[in-house]
Order: structure tokens, then C-alpha cells, then sequence
């Protein structure tokens, strides 16, 4: 009878410890998740607001009259853009995210071990592209959803589990919100000068995937008059400083090579790429 009373007192004690285990872990983020649904209701006000808060037309000359239409809709995101973390762990990223101070943010980080954490809302704007331009688009962060991948940026490897996460979280992003193949690019492509992340990303991959365009295993001489700078343009670089643009082309496309200049090779894949966005 002893023995069964303190082999019962065992196993409570171990649940007890258990529930406690969990409630601490559920409970780790819940000050920054009650702010986040404070905001959430903050951003819900001022999309109800009748008339809009803060968008009266100070300088026109005649009344500004709101009429409600019923063809509207929640903004979608038309853009991926994929970094790395840069730091060593997901638990130091998730904690560097929800901190104020920091200003930065992304949809979502996956880490390591294929763990996926979502941060923000697919349909609000969060804080990971920053300065630069692709294309036309310069508020990279109004149009785009940002993923984090937990990587260090230097000696980490891409784990097959956290590619295949990624795979899954582009496939439901590209099908749900129609996002075009080539509009999954690199946080390098869109800010070149600034950032080179993702660094030996396995773009190919992706690409064979749906996500983001590849160049073909056979590829042809351009003509003599090709002008690099303008296949930049077209693909979406930002060519005011063409020393960055082909660097972060490079480090896309041309892992192996990380410079400001393109070899004989670099220009082939090059040409390749730049009549798959004409």
C-alpha cells in the first residue's frame, strides 16, 4: 500500500510538473500576443472609422462627401521576399521580433528543424524589406510577405526539413493570393548594397518548385550588342549602382562568384534569365 501511495504521489508530482512545463511554455510570448491583438483592434477601428480618420483633403476647395461602395476588399500580397536570420537560433529570432525596440519583423520564420512560426497576418504589413527597389515597387513591405529562415548566414547549412517547410508555406502563399512565379525573390535582389541575404540559398530548388525563375542547363551566346545593365533592369534590379546589382545577381544566381563584375559564364545565365521576364 506505501509503495502504491508514493508511486501515486510520483506521478502526480511529474504531471503537476508537466502542466507547469507547458503553462510557462504557452505563456512565454503572451505579453507581445496581447499586444499584438491590442494593435490588431487598434487597426480594426480605424478601418471601420465612417468617414476614414485622417483622410480629409485639406486643400480642396468643395465638400469631401463618403459613400460607402460594396466593391472592396482586403489588400493581398503580390510578393515573397525570403532572408535569413542572421543570428542563432529561432528562440533568439522570435525574441528579437518581439522586442519594440527593434523595429523589425516577418510574416513568418521557419526554423531549422522545419518549425514554422507565423508573426503577422498575411494581409498586414510587416517590417523586413526596408530601403531598396525591384522593378517599380520601393514599399516592398505594402506588397509583400516576408519570410525568415532561421540561418546564420555564414557556416550554416539549409536543412532538407526547413526547405521542405518552406516549399509548403510558398505553395499555400502562391495558390491563395495568385502570386506570380517570378515574384519570389531575395531580400539581396530587392535591397542590393544593403543586404545579401539569403546567402547559398538553394534557389534552383525552389525554382523547380514554382518559386522564382531558373535559368536553363543549356544556354546560348547573347548577341554582341547584349547590354547586361539593361537585362538587369528588366529582371528587376535597381541598376543606379550596376556594381551592386550584379552582385546581388551573383549571389542568386552565381553563388560561387560573390563580385561586382560578371564573367563570360555570369553573362550566359544572364542573358538566359532576362528573356524569361521580357
Amino acid at each position: 500500500m506505501m509503495l502504491y501511495k508514493n508511486l501515486t504521489k510520483s506521478l502526480y508530482f511529474l504531471f503537476a510538473i508537466s502542466l507547469l512545463l507547458n503553462s510557462c511554455s504557452s505563456s512565454k510570448y503572451a505579453a507581445t500576443d496581447k499586444e499584438y491583438k491590442r494593435m490588431a483592434k487598434d487597426f480594426s477601428k480605424i478601418i471601420k472609422a465612417t468617414p476614414p480618420t485622417g483622410q480629409y483633403i485639406d486643400s480642396l476647395n468643395n465638400e469631401q462627401h463618403f459613400v460607402g461602395t460594396v466593391n472592396m476588399g482586403i489588400r493581398k500580397p503580390n510578393y515573397v521576399i525570403i532572408h535569413h536570420t542572421a543570428q542563432d537560433s529561432t528562440a533568439q529570432t522570435l525574441k528579437t521580433f518581439t522586442l519594440k525596440r527593434t523595429q523589425t519583423s516577418a510574416h513568418y520564420v521557419i526554423g531549422r528543424d522545419g518549425k514554422v512560426y507565423q508573426m503577422v497576418n498575411d494581409y498586414l504589413r510587416a517590417n523586413h524589406a526596408g530601403a531598396g527597389k525591384w522593378g517599380t515597387v520601393t514599399d516592398m513591405n505594402s506588397c509583400s510577405i516576408g519570410i525568415e529562415m532561421d540561418n546564420n548566414g555564414t557556416t550554416d547549412p539549409w536543412t532538407d526539413a526547413q526547405i521542405n517547410s518552406l516549399c509548403s508555406v510558398l505553395a499555400t502563399l502562391k495558390k491563395k493570393y495568385s502570386i506570380p512565379t517570378a515574384n519570389f525573390i531575395g531580400h539581396a535582389d530587392f535591397a542590393p548594397g544593403r543586404k545579401n541575404d539569403p546567402r547559398n540559398f538553394p534557389w534552383k530548388t525552389l525554382a523547380i518548385n514554382g518559386f522564382g525563375l531558373w535559368y536553363d542547363d543549356i544556354l546560348t551566346m547573347p548577341p554582341l550588342d547584349f547590354d547586361t545593365t539593361v537585362a538587369l533592369r528588366i529582371i528587376g534590379y535597381n541598376v543606379s549602382n550596376v556594381g551592386n546589382a550584379i552582385n546581388a545577381f551573383k549571389i542568386h544566381f552565381a553563388p560561387d562568384g560573390d563580385s561586382k563584375t560578371l564573367s563570360e559564364s555570369d553573362k550566359l545565365i544572364l542573358y538566359n534569365l532576362y528573356k524569361k521576364y521580357l
